[in-house]
């Protein structure tokens, strides 16, 4: 079992700035991949970034340019900065992992509200 505690979202106005952070704790050692997603009201959840083991990132085209997902294997931390936000950027922000079994765990979600 992994669990995932999010801290960092907001109000924040457009063209500000907000950092994510997810804690891991419990079955860390089998954490292969990290991640955040994001679902609006009305919309599906839908990838913003992932990081692998070794660092590798992967972001959705919304994100690209204006976002940086990072981790911190010692703190077993993925933190997710976000700079330019927009009023679109609004949604719960979910923290996601994927362990080597695989399976995935999903964190609580943090509110992200961009005011324009």
């Amino acid at each position: 079992q992994v669990q995932l505690v999010e801290s960092g979202g907001g109000l924040v106005q457009a063209g500000g700035s907000l950092k994510l952070s997810c804690a891991a704790s419990g079955s860390i050692f089998r954490i292969n991949v990290m991640g955040w997603y994001r679902q609006a009201p009305g919309k599906q959840r839908e990838l913003v970034a992932t990081i692998g083991s070794g660092g590798s990132t992967n972001y959705a085209d919304p994100a690209k340019g204006r976002f940086t997902i990072s981790r911190d294997n010692a703190k077993n931390t993925v933190y997710l900065q976000m700079n330019s936000l927009k009023p679109e950027d609004t949604a719960v922000y979910y923290c996601n992992v994927v362990t080597t079994q695989p399976r995935a765990y999903w964190g609580q979600g943090t509110q992200v509200t961009v005011s324009s």
